[in-house]
């Protein structure tokens, strides 16, 4: 039998000259030669034990298992479903027998449309077209860009994994159609500025109502609304309205702020005079029935005594006068002559 070296300058073993079953043997041969290396006492029986450890190795290996805490694990035996496992170190028949899928039932799972936040996206998720999913037509026939975001964990591990073939694929396509149906029902003025909450609210019942009907295992905790922008040839005129609608608001709610500061102090001082008029009126009135009492009561006295009376009333109204005249000469009838006036009120330096 020729050996390898004898086919050197023949185009290698499988040159001219050379036989296949000579190249075979002289591989067997060789492994045989490592195994012996390996196991010097060239017993087939240690080749044998060396196989029951590996394969021992790998049960033990394969055996155990651990369920993180946000987790369960569910459990299939060739393939049909046994059981569902809690959080913690597991042990299953091993060499592929039982095989344990880890399920985060308990970790809030959040699926992006339009967008792609780093390191925050769905374990689940497949690659998907972020600039088809936001181009939707709104009620009235405008064009709108939306994104939007929804929040969900896994309520039934077993229908997740086994009812639906791709259930967050699926829960995926139903939230592009239902938020398509919903944003198609109102027009773009809504779906940009005041109807965003109601689209939300519709939004959220319409897709937990179609994942509870497809048995999808999924609970729907959130759906928001991000950007929602018109398309880009018509952006800066879009822009341009916001900020005058903007600006209408602004002098709209500048109105409001003057009108709330002057109408209150307006209706403070009317307020104000027609209590000053209700007092002065009041003042007036009793004023009047004050005298008019007075009146009757001296009335009452001067028919009683009229000289009294009268004599009364002079002295009175002398005791108010006087006190405010500054000269005063009294002169009596009987007198004859008059003496010089000496007005003791001027002041020094003033003329009489």
């Amino acid at each position: 039998m020729p050996s390898q070296n004898d086919n050197g300058g023949r185009g290698g073993p499988w040159g001219s000259g050379a036989r296949p079953d000579s190249d075979l043997e002289d591989l067997i041969r060789q492994g045989q030669g490592r195994l012996k290396q390996i196991m010097p006492s060239g017993n087939p029986r240690g080749v044998i034990v060396l196989a029951v450890l590996a394969l021992a190795g790998l049960g033990v290996w394969t055996a155990y298992y651990t369920v993180p805490s946000d987790s369960v694990a569910v459990v299939q035996r060739f393939g049909k479903y046994l059981k569902d496992v809690p959080p913690g170190l597991h042990f299953k028949l091993p060499l592929g027998i039982d095989a344990a899928t880890i399920v985060p039932v308990k970790r809030q799972l959040k699926q992006e449309f339009g967008f792609a936040t780093p390191g925050a996206s769905d374990p689940y998720q497949s690659p998907r077209d972020a600039t088809r999913e936001t181009q939707m037509v709104t009620g009235d026939l405008n064009a709108a860009l939306v994104e939007w975001v929804v929040q969900y964990r896994i309520s039934d591990p077993v229908k997740f994994l086994f009812e639906v073939r791709e259930p967050s694929e699926t829960l995926r396509n139903v939230s592009e159609s239902v938020m398509r149906e919903v944003v198609g029902d109102r027009t773009v003025d809504e779906v940009i500025t005041i109807g965003r909450q109601e689209i939300e609210s519709e939004a959220l019942t319409k897709m937990q109502a179609l994942s509870t009907k497809y048995a999808m295992g999924i609970s729907i905790d959130q759906v928001q609304l991000k950007n929602i922008n018109p398309p880009q040839p018509v952006q800066e005129s879009f822009n341009e309205v916001n900020q005058a609608q903007q600006e209408k608001e602004k002098l709209i709610n500048e109105a409001r702020r003057d009108y709330n500061k002057v109408i209150p102090l307006a209706e403070g001082e009317k307020d104000q005079r027609i209590r000053e008029a209700d007092g002065y009126r009041l003042k007036r009135i009793n004023e009047a029935e004050g005298d008019a009492a007075r009146f009757s009561t001296l009335l009452a006295e001067y028919t009683k005594a009229p000289e009294v009376t009268r004599r009364r009333i002079y002295i009175e109204t002398l005791q108010e006068v006087m006190p405010g005249i500054r000269s005063k000469i009294i002169v009596d009838e009987q007198t004859r002559g008059i003496l010089p006036l000496l007005n003791l009120d001027t002041q020094k330096g003033e003329k009489p």
